[in-house]
């Protein structure tokens, strides 16, 4: 593990002998790059603010304990934009992982009176990246409840030429349209992209592949995330973010693990695990 700043941010890098790595931000516990086998797999916008309080887009948000605007909580909960401790990286072979914790404080209380302690692990092993939040309910009585997503953004070389497969027959909630349907077994995207999957318990033993020109990736989730979202604003929407460039759109796709619908429930002194992995084939 090294220590390192990035755009002014105090960052930790994990390196493989392969030549792998991943860079994480301690603000938000922030993924913002993932190199495997020299490819950078993560789009990461380079018209972010970096001013150490407002969300980073690109990489993968942690997005807790809401999602999006659902609920009283700021867009995609308070995580994000808070810095995490740094916890001790561990190698094990030619594998190594690092975790980040968030707990109750009193940035914290002042907006969400619930008692908690969440980790986040990076697990880096060759071709292989895996994100999981831990989240514990420290409550003495109180049930803990949330929602959220691991909010992923894989580089891609033109969206284009990009198509989602492993969602066919899924429940889909197209949010740009407001109609439910059933997923076609290959996505492809031309134009703003917003839509919610449901996979019951199912979610672990369907990968996903992402073909990307001549690279695919294949991405996988705990079946204790019971949504995907799949996500691309479009030339349109994209225009209009102030952290986007013009044409990002174009080079990226989000495939979020995700809770979108029905927040989790925590019994106190519970805990609640979800990942996601992504795996270069």
């Amino acid at each position: 593990m090294a220590d390192e700043q990035y755009q002014g941010q105090a960052c930790q890098r994990l390196t493989l002998p392969c030549g792998d790595t991943v860079l994480v931000a301690q603000q938000g516990a922030h993924v913002l790059s993932w190199v495997s086998q020299g490819r950078e797999r993560l789009f990461l916008s380079p018209d972010n603010l970096w001013d150490g309080k407002s969300a980073i887009r690109g990489g993968v948000p942690v997005c807790f304990p809401q999602f999006n605007q659902r609920g009283t909580l700021p867009k995609h909960g308070f995580a994000r934009n808070m810095n995490w401790t740094v916890g001790e990286a561990a190698a094990s072979g030619d594998a190594a992982h690092i975790d980040f914790t968030l707990s109750t404080n009193p940035d914290t209380l002042a907006i969400w009176k619930q008692a908690f302690v969440a980790v986040l692990r990076v697990a880096l092993a060759p071709g292989h990246l895996t994100v999981t939040l831990t989240v514990n309910n420290t409550e003495a009585q109180n049930e803990l409840h949330f929602s959220g997503a691991l909010h992923t953004y894989l580089a891609v070389d033109d969206i284009d030429l990009t198509e989602l497969r492993g969602l066919g027959g899924r429940p889909e909630w197209d949010a740009v349209a407001d109609v439910h349907g059933l997923a076609d077994e290959a996505l492809y995207f031309d134009g703003e992209f917003d839509r919610v999957y449901s996979w019951g318990e199912s979610a672990s033993s369907n990968p996903l592949h992402l073909q990307d020109g001549t690279s695919t990736l294949q991405i996988e989730q705990s079946p204790s995330w019971v949504n995907s979202v799949v996500w691309n604003p479009g030339e349109g929407k994209c225009a209009a973010l102030a952290d986007m460039p013009a044409h990002g759109f174009a080079r990226m796709l989000c495939v979020e693990a995700a809770q979108v619908f029905d927040p989790i429930s925590i019994p106190a002194g519970g805990q609640w695990v979800g990942w996601q992995r992504l795996t270069v084939s």
